[in-house]
């Protein structure tokens, strides 16, 4: 999961740095994984301005330009067609990294004249994919503004999403989990609902099995679609997603900032008047999905189907035959909730691991469907207008957590930490717990609490692992002496020496009668030798003869 420190702050009131927020995060139980920040990675490249660009005496695609950097004015060759005088451009010095050509710069002459650093291109700052010529930035950037300050470039943090907290899948949950840990103040993430216009035409339909237990939607219709303004496209790019257009980069959005996926329909190009969410047919069905690839629908599979039979896989990918482009004027917005164990088992059969197939795998909000619904449809209504319809909504989503029984006195005796019952209880409800005097509700989004040593546990975490007491275990006295088994006192080495003084040595040559008879063979067998020290061929040491 991927996050700008500008996004959490749209949810987080907050003036944490991103260095401070990967430790509250790590304090908090969020396993950062790595922190990209291009202010690292870009430091050498400053805003730069190019003063004059003159034909090249030796080559006729190239320009000698005359440039006012951080490092004072240089002289540098430029072989782009947008090279001009007054451009306001970005700057790479000598003994640079250029990232997008994997080379450093060093000072050589180029056509017989010396280039003293050069000039970039977006792609050659890795902040783009494709480029026609160098940046050209806004005159009213100053010489030697650093390159992430001009481009409005951030850190960007990336972490591990354990199973079990699928809301961390969504910048807000970061943001409360953050709050809580008292990074800042959670501001309000509520969403007004949106009135509809009309009743919505289209018919939702559940075939009743578990695959999909509920179903929100909505139609709007007189839409603009197109590109997503600049802010949108850069929110995605931050987190590696590719911007398409307007309607679907909505749904984009919202699955990365509340982890509720949704999916967009274009109207125009449904069959009938209905979707329905059922499972597939035994003799299975070709569906041709967004990714360009056709997958086999079996009877164990969730699917979406309108009059001509299945067109999307419910909960993993949406079908070619319905998809948005900017020629779309109506839209349908689907937010369901699919089962988890389902989907998942879908995603591992057919190959796909899509994002929202990766959130509905590990459990959706179920609360979500409407909120989801109705941000979507505020966000199309700004960027792409148009009028909303109704809510349908079909089905019931799974009941809530029920309440656990909680002592407040179980923190100190399960973790040993010393908190009153005030601050338990604002730790509780700052994480979105409903706190009664004798009962805590966990959340919906918190389905994997389940009992008092669950609450234990969340209070620990946001009091911070660093509280915990640092108490020596008790001494355990050490036993007077060890138990043998009978088999390991048959093999126990002698504890008096060998022989016994008593037993008198056997003359030179005296033959086996005159030996000492022992209680066992292999004690026999082992009689002592003045050239051989008394052990035993055999697992048993030897014994002497009783008296």
């Amino acid at each position: 999961m991927k996050f700008t420190l500008s996004w959490l702050k749209e949810h987080l009131d907050t003036t944490a740095t991103a260095p401070e927020v990967v430790d509250a995060m790590t304090m908090a139980g969020l396993e950062v994984e790595h922190v990209e920040d291009p202010a690292t990675k870009l430091a050498a490249f400053s805003v730069a301005k190019i003063v004059e660009a003159v034909q090249h005496p030796n080559a006729d695609r190239l320009r000698v330009c005359q440039v006012d950097t951080r490092d004072g004015r240089k002289e540098i060759v430029c072989g782009a067609p947008n090279a001009r005088a007054g451009l306001t451009t970005i700057y790479a010095p000598i003994g640079a990294y250029v990232p997008g050509l994997g080379v450093t710069l060093v000072e050589k002459p180029v056509r017989g004249v010396v280039s003293n650093g050069m000039l970039c291109s977006a792609s050659e700052l890795e902040v783009a994919t494709e480029s026609d010529g160098i940046m050209e930035l806004p005159d009213t950037l100053a010489v030697g503004t650093s390159v992430a300050e001009a481009l409005g470039l951030e850190a960007v943090i990336d972490f591990e999403v354990t199973p079990n907290r699928p809301d961390w899948l969504g910048v807000v949950g970061i943001a409360r989990d953050l709050a809580a840990a008292g990074l800042g103040k959670l501001k309000d993430v509520s969403v007004a609902p949106v009135p509809g216009k009309f009743p919505c035409p289209i018919d939702v339909k559940l075939d009743g099995t578990d695959a999909c237990p509920a179903f929100a939607g909505r139609l709007i219709k007189g839409v603009k679609n197109g590109p997503s303004p600049a802010w949108l496209q850069q929110r995605l790019a931050s987190v590696g997603l590719r911007s398409i257009n307007a309607l679907v980069d909505v749904t984009n959005l919202i699955s990365y900032d509340r982890a509720r996926p949704l999916h967009v329909y274009d109207a125009a190009k449904l069959s009938g008047d209905f979707l329905k969410a059922r499972l597939g047919h035994a003799t299975g069905e070709a569906i041709l999905a967004l990714d360009g690839k056709t997958y086999e629908a079996t009877s164990e599979i969730c699917v979406i189907a309108d009059g001509s039979g299945a067109i999307g896989l419910g909960g993993v990918m949406g079908g070619e035959s319905t998809g948005c482009s900017e020629t779309t004027t109506e839209v349908f917005v689907e937010s369901a909730y699919f089962d988890p164990i389902r989907t998942a088992q879908t995603g591992r059969s057919l190959g796909i691991t899509s994002d929202a197939q990766y959130r509905f795998a590990r459990g959706v909000d179920p609360e979500s469907l409407k909120p989801g619904l109705e941000l979507a449809t505020r966000l199309i209504l700004e960027l792409c207008g148009g009028e909303p319809s109704e809510v349908v909504f079909v089905g019931e989503a799974p009941a809530a957590p029920g309440p656990i029984a909680f002592d407040r006195s179980y923190v100190r005796q399960l973790s040993g930490l010393e908190i009153g019952p005030e601050r338990i209880d604002q730790i509780l409800a700052d994480l979105g717990f409903t706190v009664e005097p004798t009962q805590i509700t966990p959340p919906s989004w918190r389905r994997d609490v389940e009992g008092k040593a669950d609450l234990v546990e969340e209070v620990a975490r946001i009091e911070g692992y660093g509280a915990l007491p640092a108490t020596a275990l008790p001494e355990i006295a050490k036993p007077a002496g060890g138990v043998l088994t009978v088999r390991q006192g048959r093999c126990a080495p002698p504890v008096a020496p060998w022989p016994p003084a008593a037993m008198p040595r056997p003359s030179p040559g005296a033959s086996p009668s005159a030996r000492p008879q022992c209680c066992s063979a292999a004690a026999s067998r082992s009689w002592w030798s003045p050239t051989r020290s008394p052990r035993t061929s055999t697992a048993c040491a030897p014994r002497p003869c009783p008296t």
